[in-house]
């Protein structure tokens, strides 16, 4: 089938199947799966057009309910580190969406960018595999709540599912916020978190990923939070900073008439649709999965990619 905006031609059960794949390992660790799944229409599907940004986010819009509809069920939504996340990164997806159009319309500079972004996004995440192996604290916690699932010890409050000890939020003010999970008290800075999410927005907008991806490895890595409480918060605040950029790329495409801005609705609907169910198994999947098994596959696939953009601009 011919996608008319994205200018490709794909057969239509392809975008739903990678999209399915990508999102059902990546949603574990909090992260859509569209940083992976831009690099596939990039380099795969030879979709290089700027309009690939706000299409890849329309995958994000369709996609991510599901799974963040499994963590809330679940008792794992922390809702004030949500709101800062969103509250950080809305503004800086608009500046983020004007770069993409006006300073990296071009395939190749856009390509070395990904690959910065990928490349950094994996090394925290490496070094943090690296620092916390072998290790107890945040880790030992991990394991403990592996532990109580498998023997199904945790109370459930719904039935056929294995419960998860609910988060409870003991503090909340415009400096610090602090919870509580699996009797381990976390506390960190409002406005360390809000600055973050503000870079995270300006990177995301550019890349059309939501930022997602770039900002769990940091609250894993910097603040030391437990990927099981990261991944509702920062899935909700993809998707809510994603649709943002659907609607403000959809906006300005009128301005640039000559270079395609808006999403392909249709190319993006059918990721969305394989994603949303693979986002959904993730989701309920996750807590039967060690967090530094997670880490791990997370890690090795964004190096493996930053890789590959950096030796095919190179080339």
């Amino acid at each position: 089938m011919y996608f008319q905006a994205a200018e490709i031609e794909v057969a239509l059960w392809i975008p739903p199947l990678v999209a399915f794949v990508i999102s059902f390992f990546t949603s574990m660790g909090g992260v859509s799966g569209a940083f992976l799944l831009l690099p596939f229409q990039i380099s795969f599907l030879n979709y290089t057009n700027p309009s690939v940004s706000s299409t890849n986010q329309v995958f994000n819009v369709v996609a991510i309910p599901s799974g963040v509809y499994r963590y809330w069920r679940e008792g794992r939504m922390v809702w004030p580190l949500t709101w800062i996340v969103v509250s950080g990164t809305l503004p800086g997806v608009f500046i983020g969406a004007m770069i993409r159009v006006l300073y990296l319309p071009n395939p190749k500079q856009f390509k070395l960018f990904a690959a910065g972004v990928l490349l950094y996004i994996g090394y925290k995440m490496v070094a943090d595999g690296l620092k916390n192996t072998g290790k107890g604290g945040k880790d030992s916690i991990e394991t403990c709540f592996q532990e109580t699932i498998r023997s199904g010890k945790a109370h459930d409050p719904y039935p056929g599912t294995k419960a998860l000890p609910a988060t409870t939020v003991t503090h909340f003010n415009l400096k610090r916020l602090g919870f509580t999970f699996y009797d381990e008290a976390y506390d960190v800075s409002y406005w360390g978190i809000f600055l973050l999410s503000f870079i995270v927005g300006i990177v995301g907008g550019i890349y059309g990923i939501g930022g997602g991806s770039i900002i769990a490895p940091f609250f894993i890595t910097l603040f030391g939070l437990p990927v099981y409480i990261i991944a509702g918060a920062t899935l909700m605040g993809t998707f809510v900073t994603s649709v943002a950029g659907v609607v403000f790329y959809q906006a300005i495409a009128s301005f640039y008439p000559h270079i395609p801005v808006a999403p392909d609705w249709l190319l993006g609907f059918l990721f969305g649709i394989g994603g949303m169910a693979g986002m959904y198994l993730g989701a309920r999947c996750q807590k039967f999965v060690p967090a530094m098994a997670i880490k791990w596959m997370l890690a090795g696939v964004i190096v493996f990619t930053a890789t590959r953009y950096i030796l095919v601009f190179f080339e």
